[in-house]
């Protein structure tokens, strides 16, 4: 039998408690890596998901902290918009996915797991990345550690500027 390690999972699955404050919010300019913060701008930023769907799962959202479409400015919206259309192109250009999931949850009946701040998830996706795992075995095989993906992606993401959009 083979066995599949992705060790930290454990801690999602264990810890009921959330993290306290917003995971979006200003963080210690320290600490970016540790968060997994790969992009902080003046209006957008894109960290990695620290439990993701799937390899290279991100997360772009507004610097400010909003919990819908309505509160974004147009400019924002742009900048917003524009980040989520330059971290596909990395995820491209880095780990070569043959699609991807993009989508946003507004409210926690839709499933937002963090309702107060408005952030897309970028997944991405190839042929048979589902398999008998998550269904037989409630769990998901993500293929690369964490810090491993921040290090591929983040010489991409400092090379980013929001006025690229």
């Amino acid at each position: 039998m083979k066995v599949l390690w992705a060790p930290w999972r454990m801690e999602y699955i264990l810890n009921n408690d959330k993290e306290p404050g917003c995971i979006f919010c200003p963080p210690a300019k320290d600490d970016l890596k540790e968060r997994l913060i790969l992009y902080w701008g003046e209006t957008t930023l894109v960290l990695m998901n620290k439990y993701p769907y799937n390899n290279g799962h991100l997360l772009v959202a507004p610097v400010r902290h909003v919990p819908n479409l309505d509160t974004l400015s147009t400019r924002e919206m742009a900048k917003l918009l524009g980040m989520v259309r330059q971290s596909v192109a990395i995820l491209k250009q880095v780990i070569n996915p043959e699609g991807f999931n993009v989508g946003l949850n507004l409210g926690r009946v839709a499933g937002a797991g963090i309702a107060d701040h408005l952030h897309f998830h970028i997944v991405p996706r190839w042929n048979g990345d589902t398999n008998f795992m998550a269904v037989v075995g409630d769990l998901r095989v993500i293929p690369e550690h964490l810090d491993q993906t921040f290090d591929r992606l983040s010489d991409y993401f400092q090379k980013v500027r929001e006025d690229q959009g």
